[in-house]
């Protein structure tokens, strides 16, 4: 037997998980600039993700608490935020197109 869908629990999922990733590869972006531009890779990129990996959690389980269609449309604003960061992060052929000789 098929179920209702919450769907106001649905999109405050997706809020919740667009404002977490939001966060989260801001946090990211921040720990690579500080790293890369000073001596102390470690001492930054290690707490850096440690509190990115706490708040991404704790967001989670936050809207976990709401039921499955607020966690599911969480993890589903998580990964299609990902996906259009890592599409944004990727350099652009210098060439103006790509070669497949």
């Amino acid at each position: 037997m098929i179920g209702t869908i919450d769907w106001t629990a649905f999109a405050l999922g997706l809020l919740a998980g667009t404002v977490a990733g939001a966060i989260y590869f801001a946090g990211l972006a921040w720990g690579v600039r500080r790293a890369l531009s000073g001596g102390r890779s470690v001492a930054i990129l290690l707490p850096s993700a440690a509190i990115r990996i706490a708040l991404l959690l704790g967001a989670g389980w936050w809207t976990a608490s709401l039921g499955a269609p607020a966690l599911v449309g969480f993890a589903l604003a998580f990964l299609v935020l990902r996906a259009l960061v890592v599409a944004a992060a990727r350099p652009k052929p210098v060439d103006g197109g790509a070669s497949w000789n």
